[in-house]
């Protein structure tokens, strides 16, 4: 377990870098408002406006609605457990996932609008039947969310917000470690994919210090390599050829 004082320091050793870096842990961090993401992107196409347009409502969460008791209600086809990624950018991780578990229902938040334009386009073409979808603050989904609901959230290459003005715009904060903590089940995970390593620090800092969670790692390779099934994203794929290496971390829900 890391000690936080005023300062952490949390040896990137212990992710395979061998440098050091330093965190303030003592800034005051404000979430109601904060937007995990960034709206701006191309304009769209004519096809790709009419799926936002049409296709979107009748896959998006309306958190304007009381949350239903389970999650599964949320799909057509019966679920066996829910998914939650935050973020999911192109969706290549996200449309992998629902087609190789289609007894899971997955939930996908993103607010980049080009990316829900690209996710809606795969879903009409394969016809996937067990994805729900979030336009908007993924904080204020996982504020919706029932307790004890989702068997895993996902968060794969998220924007690292490198300036340290912006570090309270990262996903990882105290207060969404205990939304996660929240929304999980017992044994349920919490998988964190990111080839920035102050961003890997600082998530494996605020994560060994939160008592719901308990980092599965055994062994190196446990962090350096994806998991089994893991499928990689446009993102990923260029970040190796650019000799970024991306660690994967995985941490569980330890029973309340």
């Amino acid at each position: 377990m890391i000690t936080i004082d005023r300062r952490v320091q949390t040896k990137c050793s212990v992710l395979g870098r061998h440098k050091q870096v330093f965190i303030d842990m003592n800034e005051t961090v404000h979430h109601q408002g904060s937007f995990f993401g960034r709206r701006k992107g191309h304009k769209l196409r004519a096809h790709q406006a009419d799926l936002v347009d049409n296709l979107l409502p009748h896959l998006a969460l309306d958190i304007e609605l009381p949350a239903p008791e389970t999650l599964a209600e949320l799909f057509d086809t019966p679920v066996e457990a829910v998914r939650f990624e935050i973020g999911f950018g192109g969706g290549e991780h996200l449309i992998a996932e629902a087609l190789a578990h289609p007894e899971i229902g997955f939930i996908g938040a993103e607010p980049y609008v080009n990316g829900m334009a690209k996710i809606l386009a795969r879903i009409e073409d394969q016809n996937i039947r067990n994805i729900r979808l979030f336009a908007g603050d993924a904080a204020e989904l996982m504020a919706w969310l029932p307790a004890r609901a989702l068997k895993r959230i996902d968060l794969i290459h998220p924007d690292p917000w490198p300036k340290r003005r912006h570090w309270k715009r990262r996903f990882v904060q105290d207060s969404m470690i205990g939304a996660m903590a929240r929304a999980l089940i017992d044994g349920g995970e919490f998988r964190f994919v990111s080839d920035i390593d102050s961003y890997n620090a600082w998530t494996l800092a605020h994560l060994l210090r939160a008592p719901e969670f308990d980092w599965t790692a055994e062994r190196a390779d446990d962090w350096r390599k994806p998991w089994s099934g893991y499928t990689m994203t446009r993102y990923g794929r260029k970040a190796e050829r650019e000799g970024r290496r991306a660690s994967y971390l995985r941490f569980r829900r330890i029973a309340a």
